[in-house]
């Protein structure tokens, strides 16, 4: 809830409902996802966050605002994962699919220490990334990663040595990278407004998106300027 340019966001509506009810019912629909945890803050702002999830019956953790690596770790241990992966609150448009080519991709490979769509290029939408790691790795990260900045985003040691780690990256051979499909901005929120409001419920595809996208090509301007924070 304590977005710093959309205060609140995860609660905005999207065709009726608030958008973390969006994001967890595309996420369940995931084949390889077993339970879904909001991992969320104990600041007092997060209070309605936590009453919607008592109310829908959904697990929810809460941890450090700051340290969301810890919050991770600890989530993750309260609810006895052998393999984590992160989703992030304002992402309405993830795709159930490509969680589970993401997922699959490293329990296929389980020597594997994380797989993700991010890497070794982002050739996906922003806004539908997915991050899959077991939890000996989430373990290292955890006690290795001394940067506070980096550990607001969790994976971030990962990204800035990746020779330290066994990677699998996720890549389409379409790139779609330049599209922004993220809540961050009120930009973002009106973009994601309009593709919910013209499908009226959250069961559609990305490759539906796309399509819908190309047919109301103007929609894309309406963020298109939007610059996405950089981490220090």
């Amino acid at each position: 809830m304590g977005s710093s340019r959309l205060p609140g966001k995860v609660l905005l509506e999207l065709a009726g409902e608030p958008m973390i009810t969006r994001v967890v019912n595309r996420v369940k629909r995931a084949e390889t996802v077993d339970q879904v945890v909001i991992a969320t803050t104990t600041e007092s702002a997060d209070d309605a966050l936590a009453a919607v999830c008592e109310a829908k019956g959904w697990p929810c953790f809460r941890g450090s605002q700051e340290d969301v690596l810890d919050r991770y770790y600890q989530a993750a241990i309260a609810h006895h994962a052998d393999l984590v992966v992160r989703i992030t609150s304002d992402c309405p448009l993830i795709e159930p699919e490509i969680i589970d080519q993401v997922v699959r991709q490293l329990t296929c490979q389980p020597t594997m220490d994380y797989a993700c769509n991010l890497l070794p290029r982002r050739t996906f939408p922003r806004g539908l990334d997915v991050e899959a790691f077991w939890m000996q790795t989430l373990t290292r990260l955890w006690a290795i990663d001394k940067n506070l900045a980096w550990r607001e985003h969790v994976t971030q040691y990962l990204h800035h040595k990746p020779e330290d780690f066994r990677i699998c990256g996720l890549v389409q051979e379409c790139d779609m990278s330049a599209m922004r499909w993220t809540v961050d901005t009120l930009e973002d929120l009106k973009l994601i407004k309009r593709i919910y409001e013209a499908f009226g419920h959250d069961r559609f595809s990305m490759h539906e998106v796309a399509t819908l996208l190309e047919q109301h090509s103007h929609w894309s301007d309406i963020n298109g300027h939007i610059q996405q924070k950089t981490i220090q």
